[in-house]
């Protein structure tokens, strides 16, 4: 990842328009959750939107879409890629019945675009065999918690931890965690950052991608939140939640690790040896393991009280609220969702394979893999549950009220991050969040 349009788990960079045009769109949905599309006739053209993300994604996608045309002679796929900077902002803008059959979508943004109807349930048009092989992580973030219904399916998932530098941190002394069982507590994860800086001529020594923007803020610090014990909204509420002690203290230590922080305006600070530790997701994998080789060890977050936790949730595949065929549309989905494809698209993005066939045997993510670590906290989320040391993964909050929830969150932990109140701050978002719920009558009608 050079710059933040490249970050690859939930990759939009949600604009302050784009959020508002998705939280506040058409309405019109109900406690039944999405539109039904209709099954049509299973044959003829089907249009399929998706991402223009890097060159190796968008070789992959299409590789699938000519297979898939070459593969059968009763349906036609048509693919039009759309810029990553603009693609939420496209579909948000678009009516329902302009949408295409087929849409690629932001995974946290499925409950909005759900109860705005232009997102349609898959089960009963993607076969049962392709949902069957969905990981439990990503049919979380796919589910509609209204209805309880499954509406995408997805090629990949994500990872979210802490690298470290090997040399560096033997070099400080410092005593580093094997696996998730033995993740840092928040206080030890401080003492390796004094260890460490006190080895260092500036004491920057973490990297937390301050160059990032966007989605980042909500994606890589909302796990602390889950790991102080708290789900950021539980039964359409915020205040009591986002805003609780135990929250607050998380937030507010984590704030206290910035004197460590290197501002990376490079994002060379891990790679040049600058720091010894990054907090970043799996995308960063490959670049971080060309510069340091053996040096590389791939860490868990912190744990804020409540067990170390970890982002999950990106992409995904759905069918147009409004569209007429489809029963093509599924069989389109059941295709790209192949191992072929789901292996040739993550090879090309480094992600966790969002299938348990690939998962289980891709080389960074299997057993022994240098990405395990992910896996095993994919395999342990903790779905719509309040989070506890049994589980890591953590879905962001799927509600319709997403948008309006990462846009509060971000700007209130970039604020506390700054040296603001985090108390305040956090009252304050949990404030405009249950606000948005209220104005929405809950998004239930």
């Amino acid at each position: 990842m050079r710059t933040p349009t490249r970050f690859k788990a939930g990759a939009v960079i949600l604009s302050a328009v784009a959020l508002t045009v998705t939280a506040c769109g058409t309405g019109g949905g109900d406690t039944s959750g999405g539109a039904t599309a209709d099954a049509g006739s299973g044959t003829g053209e089907i249009k399929v939107w998706g991402h223009q993300g890097e060159e190796g994604e968008v070789a992959a996608l299409q590789a699938a879409v000519a297979g898939f045309n070459s593969s059968q002679k009763g349906v036609k796929a048509t693919l039009q890629l759309i810029p990553s900077a603009d693609y939420t902002k496209t579909v948000s803008a678009t009516s329902p019945d302009q949408l295409p059959d087929v849409l690629e979508y932001d995974g946290p943004l499925m409950a909005s675009f759900a109860y705005d109807k232009k997102l349609a349930p898959v089960e009963g048009l993607v076969s049962a065999q392709t949902i069957g092989n969905q990981t439990d992580s990503v049919k979380t973030q796919n589910t509609y918690q209204l209805d309880k219904k499954l509406y995408g399916v997805s090629m990949y998932d994500s990872g979210l931890g802490v690298y470290g530098n090997k040399a560096l941190l033997d070099a400080a002394g410092v005593t580093y965690p094997k696996g998730l069982g033995d993740a840092w507590t928040a206080d030890q994860f401080q003492t390796a950052l004094e260890k460490l800086a006190a080895k260092d001529p500036d004491q920057k020594v973490l990297d937390v991608k301050e160059n990032y923007g966007g989605e980042w803020p909500t994606y890589g610090f909302l796990p602390i939140v889950n790991s102080a014990g708290a789900l950021a909204i539980k039964d359409n509420k915020a205040e009591g939640n986002l805003n609780s002690a135990p929250v607050v203290k998380a937030v507010q230590q984590f704030a206290g690790w910035r004197k460590f922080v290197d501002p990376n305006s490079d994002d060379k600070a891990f790679t040049d040896g600058r720091v010894a530790l990054s907090w970043v997701g799996h995308w960063q994998y490959n670049p971080y393991n060309k510069a340091l080789g053996q040096k590389l060890v791939v860490l868990p977050l912190p744990d804020f009280g409540a067990g170390t936790k970890s982002g999950q949730g990106s992409w995904a595949w759905g069918i147009g609220g409004s569209s007429k065929n489809g029963k093509a549309a599924g069989l389109f989905l059941d295709y790209l969702l192949n191992d072929s494809n789901v292996t040739a698209m993550t090879t090309a993005n480094a992600a966790p394979p969002g299938t348990k066939t690939v998962i289980a045997t891709d080389p960074l993510y299997k057993p022994g893999g240098p990405l395990q670590l992910f896996a095993d906290g994919l395999s342990k989320t903790c779905g719509a549950n309040p989070p506890t040391t049994a589980c890591v993964a953590t879905p962001r909050p799927v509600t319709p009220a997403y948008p309006v929830f990462s846009q509060q969150f971000s700007q209130a932990f970039l604020n506390i991050y700054k040296g603001g109140d985090a108390q305040a701050e956090l009252d304050k978002a949990a404030k405009a969040i249950d606000q948005d719920f209220t104005d929405n009558n809950n998004y239930t009608s």
